[in-house]
Formats: C-alpha cells, structure tokens, sequence
C-alpha cells in the first residue's frame, strides 16, 4: 500500500481562512473539519446560510487528537460536537455530512433568526428533496470521484466516465424547478447544499484529465440543449453564492490536495473506496 498522504497543506486559505479565523473562539456547538473536505463544506455552508452560532475546529488528518476520536472513533470529518447541558460541558456527536445538514436545519428553525429552512415544510416536497440528496450522494459524487481517479490503464475509458457523470448531472437537471436558479426554484435548499462541493470541483476535472467535463457547446447539444441549459444556471449560481465563496480556500491549494485523486494514489478513504469499486464510506 501507499504511503498515507502526509503533505497537505494543513490550514484552510484565502476566505476560508477568514471565516475559521472568525469562529475560532469558543462555542457550544462545534465544527470539526478539514478545510479540503467537500463533505465538510456542506456542513459549514448550512452554518453560514443560518448564521448559526458555532466554533470551528481544524483537525489535522493524520495526527488526530484523542478529545477528537472519542467524538468520533471513524475519525471523519464532518463531525459536529453538541451541546446536551445548559453550559456546553456535556458533548455529543453527529457525523456524516447529510445527517448534520438536516440537524442543523431542525435544531435551528426560528426564521426570525436563522432564516429560511433549507427544507420544505410540505411533507411531499421534503421527502423529494431528499430523494435527490440521494441521488447527489450514490450517483453524482461517487461519478466526480472516478472520473477524476480515473488514469490509463483501467478496464474503462475516460469517455465511458465521462458519459456516467453527464448522466446523471442530466437526471439531476430535468428535475430541477424550471425557472430556478436552484433546484427549487427561487428557493435555496439542502439539495442545492449537498451538490455544491463537487460543482465548485469540477474545475479540477478540467486542470487534470484529457478533455475536461466535456459539456458540450451551445448548438451542439442535441436534443439535450435545454437540459445543459438549466444545469448552466443552476452551476453559475451556486458558485457565486456567499456561503460557498466563504468557505473556499485557494485554488491552488485545491489542485495540489487533488493531485493524488488524479494521479489515483490518494489513500484517502474515499479514493480507495472507489478504487476498490465500493460505496463512499
């Protein structure tokens, strides 16, 4: 097996750098993450879009601190320390990026003051939304993952992941509120949060691999042109929206933390879980 990889820059930059620095201090609530993990943004954003009250931590990867283990012993990232006492001293973990999106939208529902809830009320309408947080999670992520790990050499061409990912962001797109810009429409949800990380990635699919995303060209779409159209406005949106542009370090951090998935070397657990042709853990 490979070396872990030890070499990654170990603090977020840019923005990113700015919002850690402003929740450094201490709070009830806590984020434990790494500025690098798209699965952490998620969760950050959700702390941005409500203006939610939390202290947020950077864990170092590979020397995790015990405090941190005892939180969670799977040791990943996102977890969300709360507060079960009236003083805080009393922890309790959440992980796993969708489960403490939905708490923090639940925990927090006064409008007055955390704004718009991220899901629908009409119990319908929630309940699709998650089946395209779903649909975020088992097709589209795992897709960005082996698209981007994949190298020469594999029983499987660049094209034929290419034309997986293309899939299922089309799927994505025919379901998405015509008018939008997001998912919903005018309203902005946890279906636009969970796709977020990886559409503002997928300028390293272009810097690494022969032929980029590869959406086609305006009038060169087929039958398909509308599709790419809605997925267009949905994609200029979400990458100029503030909680995504707050909590993005520099690009050139993410290239070189990126180099490994490239290359197909990473251990992180997710590249070998898709090398291995597995779920993400």
């Amino acid at each position: 097996m490979a070396a872990v990889d030890t070499s990654l820059q170990q603090r977020a930059t840019g923005a990113a750098a700015e919002l850690a620095a402003a929740h450094r201090a201490e709070q009830p609530l806590k984020l434990y993450g790494g500025w690098f993990c798209p699965f952490v943004q998620r969760a950050w954003m959700v702390l941005v879009e409500k203006s939610i009250p939390h202290q947020y931590i950077e864990i170092n990867p590979y020397q995790k601190a015990p405090e941190f283990l005892a939180l969670n012993p799977r040791g990943l990232v996102p977890t969300l320390a709360v507060p079960m006492d009236s003083e805080g001293k009393e922890l309790k973990p959440l992980y796993e990026s969708t489960v403490v999106c939905e708490y923090l939208d639940e925990a927090f529902p006064d409008v007055t003051k955390f704004g718009p809830r991220l899901l629908p009320d009409d119990v319908y309408e929630r309940a699709r939304c998650r089946l395209w947080i779903d649909h975020v999670g088992s097709r589209i992520v795992p897709a960005f993952y082996r698209f981007i790990q994949h190298t020469p050499g594999k029983p499987y061409s660049i094209a034929d992941v290419r034309g997986e990912f293309h899939t299922h962001l089309k799927t994505f797109a025919r379901e998405m509120d015509s008018g939008g810009p997001w998912f919903l429409g005018e309203r902005f949800s946890l279906v636009d949060v969970m796709l977020a990380p990886w559409a503002k990635r997928l300028f390293l699919i272009d810097y690494y691999k022969p032929g980029g995303v590869g959406i086609p060209a305006v009038g060169e779409r087929g039958e398909d042109e509308q599709v790419w159209a809605r997925w267009e406005k949905w994609f200029g949106a979400i990458v100029e929206r503030k909680s995504v542009k707050d909590t993005w370090s520099e690009e050139d951090q993410y290239i070189e933390a990126y180099k490994r998935y490239a290359e197909d070397t990473t251990q992180s657990q997710v590249g070998q879980a898709t090398r291995q042709g597995k779920g993400l853990p």
